[in-house]
């Protein structure tokens, strides 16, 4: 690999140097932005679970969350917390990937998990600023749908739209059985410091876990085909969101069953996002 660029290196000094210095904040912020999380991936699972059970709720993604969330009794300020749960998380992601804090190093794989983490810091942002506009009561802006349809279409319509398109569902499908490996492999406790917790304790967050990113992978992996089929149809109207996957479950042969499994395992990723709010080893060098 060729070395990296003395102005490179100077930068990510700085960085550090910065991240260092706003080092307290910068965790807090990342838990408040675990606990965030939390909150949207349970509720996404709470109301596909009552669809799936026939206790009326229905399938929606992150959007679709912030609105119910909002609409709860003390909803405004509810939202104001998850939003700003929702920029702290984006600003840990983005420090992490420039620091490198969580060690993914700087070969190939690493700086791809790196950039993967730029991408969620961007999409943490634009959650907390939909957030932002439910709690001064301007909308949330475009749903999960219009927005995964709108970035399609603008996709589409550069030079080898359709390969880009195309190799952007690949990655979302390959996150998705990544996903599915974490869970296969049990590769959830890496980062949490469980060591104050009972041994029993301790196996039950494993096992959330699991089944929460079992279940985020299936979502993902549905969603990344839905992108692949907009690059093969050059459609962006079959590219969609979360909610459009948990409806794609629930129209399958014992749809409402699979769609219960995987509510309630989102709803799992959601207490296992609790458990890296309050244990996860956040650390910026």
């Amino acid at each position: 690999m060729s070395p990296i660029p003395v102005q490179a290196q100077q930068a990510m000094m700085d960085a550090r140097g910065a991240a260092r210095d706003a080092a307290p904040w910068i965790e807090r912020f990342a838990r408040l932005g675990y606990a965030a999380s939390a909150a949207v991936y349970v509720t996404i699972g709470a109301l596909a679970a009552k669809a799936a059970f026939g206790a009326g709720g229905r399938t929606t993604g992150t959007r679709g969350a912030l609105q119910t969330i909002v609409e709860q009794p003390m909803g405004r300020v509810l939202l104001a917390i998850v939003a700003a749960g929702m920029f702290g998380f984006a600003a840990w992601q983005l420090v992490a990937a420039v620091t490198d804090a969580e060690r993914k190093g700087t070969e190939p794989r690493g700086l791809a998990r790196r950039a993967g983490m730029v991408g969620t810091a961007v999409i943490y942002t634009g959650l907390g600023l939909a957030a932002v506009r439910l709690v001064m009561g301007t909308g949330g802006g475009e749903s999960d749908g219009q927005r995964a349809e709108h970035w399609t279409a603008r996709l589409l319509a550069l030079p080898a739209g359709r390969w880009l398109v195309g190799l952007v569902g690949a990655g979302i499908i390959g996150y998705g059985l990544y996903q599915l490996y974490r869970a296969y492999a049990a590769k959830v406790r890496k980062h949490l410091d469980l060591s104050t917790l009972s041994p029993n304790a301790a196996t039950w967050v494993g096992r959330f876990g699991r089944f929460g990113l079992a279940a985020r992978g299936v979502v993902f992996t549905i969603i990344g085909w839905f992108v692949m089929r907009a690059a093969m149809q050059y459609d962006p109207s079959q590219a969609s969101d979360i909610g459009e996957a948990l409806a794609t479950l629930e129209r399958q042969p014992y749809g409402p069953w699979l769609l219960g499994v995987v509510a309630l395992g989102l709803v799992a990723y959601g207490l296992y996002q609790l458990v890296n709010a309050r244990y996860r080893i956040i650390s910026v060098p």
